[in-house]
């Protein structure tokens, strides 16, 4: 019987490490020589993309179990998160599609990446058309709404399903159709409705995935990005072509954490020029490193990272200081994803930990935190346990495959 027993988990460890090496051998090779315009080598290039990709999932991940939480019931629950785990949770159209995912599963932050990705495939490279994002955006609402039109059963599980997926993108396909139709009234009307006419983090759900589209130029990925931000309000689209070129940045052949932070001061459209207000954004980065240059007073890294820490302590109280209405409000979402990343000094995970921790919309800073992050990283130095985790619960279960959106990205960048 002990013999038998061996033998079972030794059938279960080899088919869980055969799991986890055909995801690594799903994974292409680049040319490590042929370099890119930007500097990068092919290889690197791809390296970046699929960073973007699976960091921000990872982000998302860590942060989707217990989304909208406080920080009192996640430590209940779930005591310090500094690792993926399950999410025992309820579906909705922005959150998972499936109930009780295992560690690794993603909600729409994730979904945003692909999507994005999708419409980056009919763009010339260097270059983005505004009217076909709206186009793409509503061409897959429509095919949410034939999957529902096709259905013929009174058992009602398929219509909830597919209506998840209509959902989704209601509210963005409201104000994709007057953009598209050039009917300003109507597109500034359903603006202001968009999700209540709350200033709602639109355009940071994709801004990594934009990013990359113009590796090692932060400036031209702010400017064709702004164009994309037409679901955002105000100072949003400021911040959202801010985490583009942030991206960008981050895919300079050496790039560093001064070039992430030099490219957060870039003003194409010239917010600093606005009279009595000035530059919203820029104060929200001042914010931040106001609250980590206090918090350094108190303790440094590695200590700093540790739970009840007197530095992480004071960073969440002076956050908690800034809360908006809505926790998934642009300014907030901007404000903890930037005082994560200087407070942890970029680090990638310890990030990961700062926002999963806090709390509030925390899959989504996670989730944007890990594609800016993940990009300058790169794919093979993220953490191996969490990286393997994403790219097969992304696949097997959910249906996306992270490894073939990079890999068809990096060629439709490569194409001469």
């Amino acid at each position: 019987m002990r013999h038998f027993h061996l033998l079972f988990f030794g059938l279960l460890f080899l088919l869980f490490s055969c799991t986890n090496q055909d995801v690594v051998k799903e994974i292409p090779a680049f040319s490590s020589e042929i370099q890119t315009e930007s500097g990068l080598t092919e290889a690197e290039l791809y390296d970046k993309i699929l960073g973007m990709l699976v960091g921000s999932a990872i982000g998302d991940a860590m942060g989707a179990p217990t989304e909208m939480w406080s920080r009192e019931s996640i430590n209940l629950e779930y005591g310090y998160v500094e690792s993926l785990d399950s999410m025992i949770r309820e579906v909705s159209p922005e959150g998972t599609w499936i109930a009780n995912l295992p560690a690794g599963g993603t909600t729409d932050d994730t979904r945003w990446k692909i999507l994005t990705t999708e419409y980056l495939l009919t763009q010339k490279p260097g270059e983005l058309e505004a009217k076909e994002f709206a186009g793409h955006i509503l061409k897959t609402y429509e095919q949410s709404l034939k999957k529902f039109q096709k259905l013929e059963t009174s058992d009602p599980e398929p219509y909830e399903q597919v209506m998840l997926e209509v959902n989704w993108l209601s509210e963005w396909a409201k104000v994709s159709r007057p953009y598209l139709d050039d009917n300003l009234t109507g597109y500034a009307d359903s603006l202001s409705k968009f999700y209540g006419g709350e200033m709602v983090c639109a355009g940071l759900l994709y801004a990594p995935a934009l990013g990359v589209f113009f590796p090692g130029n932060p400036e031209k990925a702010y400017q064709e990005g702004f164009q994309l931000t037409f679901f955002d309000l105000g100072y949003a689209r400021d911040i959202s072509a801010l985490a583009m070129a942030m991206t960008s940045a981050g895919m300079k052949p050496k790039a560093t954490k001064q070039d992430l932070l030099a490219s957060l001061r870039l003003d194409p459209e010239g917010y600093f020029q606005s009279r009595l207000v000035g530059r919203t954004s820029y104060r929200i980065l001042r914010d931040a490193l106001f609250i980590n240059q206090e918090a350094k007073k108190l303790d440094s890294l590695p200590s700093a990272m540790k739970s009840g820490s007197p530095a992480l302590e004071f960073a969440f109280s002076q956050l908690d200081q800034k809360q908006q209405d809505m926790p998934f409000h642009a300014g907030e979402i901007y404000l903890q994803s930037l005082t994560a990343m200087i407070y942890a000094d970029f680090d990638f995970k310890n990030s990961l930990i700062f926002l999963t921790n806090y709390g509030r919309d925390n899959d989504t800073t996670a989730a944007l935190v890990g594609g800016i992050l993940g990009t300058w990283y790169g794919f093979k130095a993220l953490p191996e346990k969490e990286k393997n985790q994403v790219l097969e619960i992304s696949k097997n279960e959910l249906g996306i495959d992270l490894v073939e959106s990079a890999q068809n990205l990096t060629k439709h960048l490569l194409k001469k």
